[in-house]
């Protein structure tokens, strides 16, 4: 299913407001996260039953000794092809909606293999509810696309760092932009085009921003 809806994602433009995080919480209605201070501006720790959106923050330094702040507002890429919804084997516990192509997750996830399910992601995404034992990500907020509304995430993007459109177009917007950026930033490059519906553009090595950032 290669057509359908896609998210660009320009850390570029990311400042780590969260506001994104925050819109996520909001508009699915996730209960808080009780965290602590781990030494670091990212908070929570990691994504969870209840945290689908997460802006991730790493430092370093390069090779020339210039420190770097990058910032990753995590969420499921909604794979194309996605190894999750193959795991599974059967579509009343994942499906991908047949207007979007997002990848949807059921209460019927309840009686996978939760530990198969989220080894079989190549980006480390799915996470399991200790209470219901059924396993949650981003749905893509398939449910304010179905009313005509952008996800709750690009809607709240104050700089612009996430737009949403038809695939094509957001494509087409990914190669623009990266094209752009390798004039100032040469190793710029959007993560996994071809194989995901959220595309993260980057400015250096993914591995830099998270481990799992690229497949």
């Amino acid at each position: 299913m290669a057509e359908g809806k896609s998210i660009l994602v320009d850390t570029s433009k990311c400042t780590a407001c969260r506001g994104c995080q925050v819109a996520c919480k909001q508009w699915n209605r996730l209960a808080g996260t009780k965290t602590r201070n781990m030494g670091s501006y990212q908070n929570p720790q990691d994504v969870s039953a209840d945290t689908w959106k997460l802006v991730r923050f790493s430092e370093g330094k390069t090779d020339k000794g210039k420190p770097y702040w990058y910032f990753f507002s995590e969420q499921c890429r909604h794979c194309v092809d996605p190894p999750c919804k193959a795991t599974a084997g059967y579509e009343e516990a994942i499906y991908q909606d047949p207007q979007t192509g997002a990848v949807i997750y059921t209460e019927k996830t309840k009686e996978l293999d939760a530990k198969a399910i989220i080894e079989s992601c190549p980006y480390n995404i799915p996470r399991q509810c200790e209470k219901t034992r059924a396993l949650f990500k981003c749905t893509m907020c398939v449910d304010r696309i179905s009313g005509g509304e952008m996800p709750a995430c690009v809607k709240t993007c104050p700089t612009g760092a996430m737009a949403f459109g038809e695939r094509s177009a957001i494509l087409e917007k990914a190669g623009q932009r990266v094209t752009e950026l390798k004039q100032a930033f040469p190793k710029a490059r959007a993560i996994d085009p071809d194989d995901v519906r959220v595309i993260y553009i980057v400015t250096d090595d993914p591995v830099k921003y998270h481990q799992y950032a690229a497949s």
